[in-house]
């Protein structure tokens, strides 16, 4: 009985606190709105991406001198206190993003000999030298004659060519590496060399006596099959046919202009539009070719050009962003008719005529997916359908019924045989890939997740009669057996298990699985058992490496503590303590801004090698859970939708 009334009383403290903090959340989120209704936040990675657009301009022999000026000084802002650059913010080294890092300072002018290039370049030669850099770089580097050809996995152009049933296919693999590596292919054909005006050079940071040697992969039967593919190809390669080589660059040409997506760029993310403005160029196709000057004009749209602050994003957010805001103000209440106007705007974006390349899986399927960016045909996503068809029928079921019926159809039907959802693709599950010498970045599939899987569940249980119930209950199903023993589930996109369990537990709550549940009450002692001292959650990076302890960071996070504390209210702990803890943490750290500030980086692109930051977290994440635990406290009592 004590302990049920000191439950009840911290549920109930500052009631007037908890409305100025929601009002004033809520009137910043409001301000931030673009005239056309929709939400667009800048989205954060590492140092690569801005380091690749530096560099970018010294391979076409075209520098912006007021541009590189400015994301050098982002480079140089973000240099870590060991020297080197982290993939985010507070975290260790990282080589290959360092050697880019410094590549590009150089390049923009800097002296090795300042201080910032000398820890830079101690740190890199401490790690063994540039010549233990990931693919990635090593073809930057190849390109720019840092390295030698050889020291680079072979993907021959004719991949093109193959067919289908072959073992490695690009639909065989996931949007992203399609993207990427279709142009790639051509660049590592033709082997073109960088104008470099400058003749910059870093030698230097190869370390004496050493020699780039061929990656190679290890872990399984199936990386001593491909090493061994890889070691026939350097030797079977020169003697393809030419005519066979011409007609793979051509497919490969083909298969970028007809997915080059306006100015929004080739898949919407910034290594496969440079990639496919390279290509254009060492193919010798004028500037004014369409093609070229739609890459140009992509990738301009990433930049951030702020005083004091620029960069170059790997993407944009724009329909994560504005389905989320409106989630996020939906809870809030009182601003009906700017949630009417971003989901208004989010309408058109739905694609209905374009079967991507989704449908060499599904082809019978019709299109009905929500993409990431402005736009992106070929490639909508599970995640932002799911979410967005989610705001769409809990704010008003009847004004977007239709949209919300043929999203459904298109979820379902993307349904991978595990019962799970990948984002992009069905069954998109050849793990033996993983273990070509190309994929030492570990993310060339895109097999189903947790936190995908949830969105749509949630989805399709927020549908309740019109939802399939027989991919609800695989769905279900699916999430069961992909729990952690510690009661957490992975989360693929946002970090980590704390977004995991998060996604999980609201999408069985909306589904009618008991709080009392087993699964839901490992869930619960999970995350109360990673609450911090200070109330709040937080959860690092390097949560992704194996060993690394779950729920565990350097500090708390306001979007991540929003998280929690939405899974814990869906799981009927509303009136635990550890919420009203939670809930003070963020009332505490609340800016005169009205929203919240976070440097730390709570989502991932690709886990272990590319993290995000998106700046919107900090307003919607938090804005939501206050606004949820005030109208429960108010209440008492409220449905579980399926986010």
């Amino acid at each position: 009985m004590t302990e049920a009334l000191s439950r009840d009383s911290a549920f109930r403290a500052a009631p007037d606190e908890l409305h100025r903090a929601v009002d004033r959340a809520t009137r910043a989120l409001l301000a931030l709105q673009h005239a056309d209704g929709h939400w667009a936040f800048e989205l954060e990675a590492d140092a690569t991406i801005p380091a690749e657009y530096i560099l970018l301009g010294h391979f076409f022999g075209e520098i912006e001198a007021d541009v590189e000026a400015a994301l050098a000084q982002y480079l140089r802002q973000t240099q870590g206190s060991h020297g080197g650059w982290p993939l985010f913010y507070g975290g260790e080294l990282e080589l290959s993003a360092t050697v880019k890092a410094y590549f590009a300072l150089k390049a923009a002018g800097d002296s090795p000999d300042t201080p910032h290039m000398a820890r830079a370049r101690a740190a890199i030669l401490a790690a063994g030298g540039a010549a233990n850099a990931n693919v990635f770089t090593r073809v930057q580097l190849a390109l720019f004659g840092e390295l030698p050809w050889r020291a680079v996995p072979v993907m021959p152009v004719e991949i093109m060519l193959l067919p289908r049933w072959f073992p490695f296919h690009l639909d065989k693999v996931s949007y992203w590496s399609r993207t990427v590596i279709a142009p790639l292919l051509v660049l590592m054909a033709i082997r073109p060399r960088a104008v470099n005006p400058r003749s910059v050079s870093i030698r230097e940071l190869f370390l004496p006596g050493t020699d780039a040697k061929p990656p190679r992969a290890k872990g399984s039967v199936w990386a001593v099959v491909f090493n061994a593919i890889d070691d026939l190809l350097r030797v079977a390669e020169p003697w393809f046919p030419k005519r066979a080589r011409q007609r793979a660059i051509d497919a490969a040409v083909a298969f970028v202009r007809e997915r080059l997506n306006g100015d929004d760029g080739l898949g919407g993310i910034y290594p496969a539009i440079a990639n496919a403005a390279m290509m254009f160029h060492c193919l010798g196709f004028a500037k004014d070719d369409p093609g070229a000057v739609l890459c140009r004009a992509a990738l301009r749209k990433l930049l951030v050009l702020t005083p004091g602050r620029s960069y170059c994003q790997p993407c944009l957010s724009p329909v994560w962003d504005t389905g989320l805001a409106a989630l996020a103000l939906i809870e809030a209440g009182g601003a009906d008719d700017a949630v009417r106007r971003g989901l208004d705007w989010l309408v058109p974006k739905q694609e209905l005529e374009v079967a991507g390349d989704w449908a060499a899986v599904r082809p019978n399927l019709r299109p009905g997916g929500w993409a990431f960016q402005y736009a992106n045909p070929h490639y909508p996503d599970l995640d932002d359908t799911a979410m967005v068809a989610i705001a769409m029928d809990r704010f008003d079921r009847a004004r977007y019924r239709a949209g919300v019926d043929r999203a459904a159809e298109w979820i379902v039907g993307m349904r991978s045989k595990s019962g799970g959802w990948g984002a992009f693709d069905a069954d998109n599950e050849y793990r033996y890939l993983n273990y070509i010498p190309f994929a030492d970045h570990g993310a060339l599939l895109d097999p189903p997740t947790a936190d995908v899987s949830a969105r749509c569940v949630g989805f399709l249980a927020q549908l309740a009669a019109r939802g399939d119930k027989d991919a609800l209950a695989a769905g279900i199903a699916f999430l069961g057996r992909e729990q952690e023993v510690d009661g957490s589930w992975f989360g693929r996109w946002g970090t980590n298990y704390i977004y995991g369990t998060w996604s999980v537990v609201v999408a069985l709550r909306a589904a009618g699985i008991d709080q009392n549940h087993p699964m839901i009450r490992r869930a619960v002692q999970f995350l109360i058992g990673v609450q911090r001292t200070d109330g709040g959650w937080g959860e690092d990076g390097a949560s992704y490496h194996a060993n690394w302890p779950h729920g565990a960071a350097k500090a708390s996070t306001p979007s991540q503590t929003a998280w929690a504390l939405l899974a814990l209210m869906a799981a009927g702990e509303g009136k635990d303590a550890a919420v009203a803890r939670g809930v003070r943490y963020l009332l505490a750290t609340q800016a005169p801004h009205g929203l919240w500030d976070e440097d730390w980086y709570t989502a991932v692109g690709f886990p272990r090698v590319f993290y995000l930051r998106y700046h919107g977290y900090r307003a919607y994440f938090p804005l939501w859970a206050l606004a949820r635990y005030r109208n429960l406290r108010d209440e008492g009592a409220l449905p579980v939708f399926g986010m």
